[in-house]
């Protein structure tokens, strides 16, 4: 899939260009509201990953395959005139920290968000919805209601089906659903994406924020020293009342601290 474009959405008019690469379900659209709040001093691309969103589907699931198609689509368009600012979070967080690994020279300052290069700790509720997903009989939905309904028993929590459901699109012709992601490449290959980042034992030199939600175990103590070694000027920052999904849970303070690891000098 060289050449097919990823999918991407542009914000904002002016300033240097911050690339947003989201984690697994998600969609470059989630970082909406931060890349609007970022104007007038920043614009956004926001990626849609591999696999995911209107990006094309891959034949296997691989952070080095993932962030070279993920450094093809820079080259060619915003970071064609220079390096950009890249945030990822948990699964586009790993996939941003091999894309600052294998090509630095397209990275300016890169910001992690709640995860870590090592395994992360997510694989058996990831599997959970996963199944959840794939046991939802499509063919017999009418509506998104449906959907919703039938997800309600393995996923009882309202916001999480609908940031689940968000992948499910209906064909306006035919009116029949179907998933945008490449779900059962997702469930066979969940192991890798928890898993290790591939590194070679490279590298990054420049500029690191390391952001954890103070509510999430994605990021341990234990970690820190394999990403220090990876990124040298990693510098961590706890969000108190965030879990996982920092940007969403706590969106004031996570563009606050994204504005001014950014913005600072150094």
């Amino acid at each position: 899939m060289t050449g097919q474009p990823l999918g991407e959405t542009r914000i904002g008019d002016s300033g240097p260009w911050v690339v947003f690469c989201h984690g697994l379900f998600g969609r470059g659209k989630n970082f909406t509201s931060a890349a609007k709040a970022l104007q007038p001093d920043f614009r956004s691309l926001l990626l849609d990953m591999p696999d995911h969103g209107t990006s094309p589907w891959t034949d296997e699931f691989d952070y080095g395959h993932a962030a070279e198609l993920v450094a093809h689509h820079l080259r060619e368009g915003v970071a064609a005139d220079g390096p950009v600012h890249v945030v990822g979070h948990s699964m586009g967080g790993k996939i941003a920290m091999t894309l600052a690994l294998i090509a630095p020279d397209l990275v300016d300052r890169l910001v992690v968000v709640d995860i870590s290069p090592t395994g992360s700790s997510g694989a058996s509720e990831f599997a959970h919805y996963l199944d959840s997903l794939a046991r939802i009989e499509l063919a017999a939905l009418r509506s998104h209601g449906d959907a919703d309904r039938a997800l309600a028993q393995d996923v009882p929590q309202p916001y999480l089906r609908g940031f689940l459901l968000q992948n499910l699109r209906r064909d306006r012709e035919t009116k029949t659903f179907d998933w945008q992601p490449n779900l059962h490449l997702l469930r066979r290959d969940l192991d890798t994406i928890t898993g290790d980042i591939p590194h070679g034992g490279r590298t990054f030199e420049g500029p690191v924020l390391w952001m954890a939600g103070g509510r999430s175990d994605y990021v341990t103590d234990e970690q820190g020293p394999v990403m220090r070694q990876l990124f040298p000027k990693a510098v961590q920052v706890t969000i108190k009342d965030a879990g996982h999904w920092v940007h969403s849970q706590e969106p004031d303070a996570f563009v606050a601290t994204l504005r001014y690891f950014l913005q600072r000098q150094g």
